[in-house]
C-alpha cells in the first residue's frame, strides 16, 4: 500500500493506506468519519485518477495490515444509501473500495428511471464506476459484471462540500495542490450542479464513467473558482 497523509477534523495528521491496483482505502478505527472536508476532497484526486478503469482481477480474502487476521465482508447503511467493507475482526479498521467510500459519504446515487432515460440520448455505453467493465446504457440498467447500478456522483452534495471548505476560508489552501493542470485549461459551468449541459462532461462520461465525470467537473468547477 502507499501512504497518503491528511487531516482529521482537529487538525491532526491522518495517515490512509490506498491500495491503487485494488482501488481502495485502508482506514484504521474512526478514521473515515474524522476527515475535514478538504481531506475527503484531496480523496476525490485519487478516486478520480481511477474511476472507470478496469478492477483488480479476483483475489483471496485480504488480511488486516495490523494483526493479519483475514477480514470480514461487511454491509452497512449510511442513512438510505449501501455499501460495504471488509472489516478488521478486532476492530483495528477497515478495507473499503473507492466506490464505496464514495457511496458512505453520500457522493453516489443510483440514476433515477429519468435520469437513465436522458443518458440514453446522450451515449451508447459507459464504463461501470464500480468494476470498470463496459455497460451497455440502450440494454442495461446495471453493470451485467458486478451488478452494480448505473449511479451517479452527486454534484450538489459535492457543492455542499466545498461550502464547508469556503467557509473555513482553506478552499485555495485545500483545492490548489489537488487536480491536473490542464483541467485549468477547460471551461466549467458556473455551478458545478449545471454539469449535464457541459459537452466536456458528455465526454468524461463515455471515458471515466458517471462518477468518473462527476469527479473530473467538481476538479474544473474548483480549479475555475
Amino acid at each position: 500500500m502507499q501512504e497518503e497523509t491528511f487531516t482529521d477534523r482537529m487538525e491532526r495528521a491522518v495517515v490512509i493506506d490506498i491500495c491503487h491496483p485494488c482501488q481502495a482505502f485502508w482506514f484504521d478505527t474512526r478514521e473515515s468519519v474524522a476527515l475535514t472536508a478538504g481531506s475527503t476532497l484531496a480523496l476525490f484526486r485519487i478516486i478520480g485518477d481511477k474511476t472507470g478503469r478496469p478492477g483488480p482481477a479476483a483475489t483471496p480474502t485480504p488480511r488486516c495490515p495490523r494483526c493479519r487476521n483475514p477480514l470480514q465482508e461487511t454491509n452497512d447503511l449510511q442513512k438510505s444509501t449501501r455499501f460495504r467493507y471488509q472489516a478488521c475482526p478486532k476492530g483495528d479498521g477497515r478495507f473499503i473500495t473507492f466506490f464505496d467510500f464514495l457511496r458512505e459519504k453520500e457522493f453516489v446515487k443510483p440514476l433515477t428511471a429519468k435520469q437513465i432515460a436522458e443518458l440514453r440520448q446522450q451515449v451508447q455505453a459507459v464504463n461501470c464506476s464500480n468494476c470498470g467493465a463496459p455497460v451497455e446504457v440502450q440494454q442495461n440498467a446495471a453493470c451485467a459484471h458486478c451488478s452494480s447500478p448505473l449511479s451517479m456522483f452527486d454534484m450538489q452534495h459535492a457543492e455542499k462540500l466545498v461550502a464547508q471548505l469556503q467557509k473555513a476560508d482553506t478552499l485555495a489552501k485545500a483545492a490548489q495542490p489537488l487536480y491536473e493542470k490542464d483541467l485549468a485549461q477547460r471551461r466549467e459551468p458556473s455551478s458545478p450542479t449545471r454539469f449535464q449541459n457541459d459537452s466536456v462532461w458528455a465526454h468524461d462520461v463515455s471515458a471515466s464513467g458517471l462518477v468518473g465525470a462527476g469527479l473530473h467537473a467538481v476538479a474544473r468547477w474548483l480549479t475555475d473558482r
